[in-house]
């Protein structure tokens, strides 16, 4: 079983930043071949993209967060992260890191609360 932790989510006014990360431990045949991501989910809305990346560091962002917000990943922690710059009051959502095997099993975090404040 595969497990994922966010953290760093919080509170920031529009116009910050904040650094999400999440750890992922469990049985894992090699870290390298899953793709992380991370999706949001806002009030009354559905679960959305932003951003994912492959192991060997290819990147897809969503249209809403290119240039404000940055994926990576450090294969030797086995951690993803999500730096966010330039908030807006729209980006604020419950957001969670997501993995895929490359037999397209999936597993999801609990989440983290971002909350942007005009």
């Amino acid at each position: 079983q595969v497990q994922l932790v966010e953290s760093g989510g919080g509170l920031v006014q529009a116009g910050g930043s904040l650094r999400l990360s999440c750890a992922v431990s469990g049985s894992i045949f090699s870290f390298n071949l899953i793709v992380m991501g991370w999706y949001r989910q806002a009030p009354g809305k559905q679960r959305e993209l932003v951003a994912t990346i492959s192991g060997g560091g290819r990147t897809n962002n969503a249209d809403s967060v290119k240039g404000r917000f940055t994926i990576s990943r450090d294969n030797a922690k086995r951690t993803v992260y999500l730096q966010m710059n330039s908030l807006k009051p729209e980006d604020t959502a419950v957001y969670y890191c997501y993995a895929r095997t490359p037999v397209n099993r999936e597993d999801w975090g609990q989440g983290t609360l971002v909350t942007v404040s005009s």
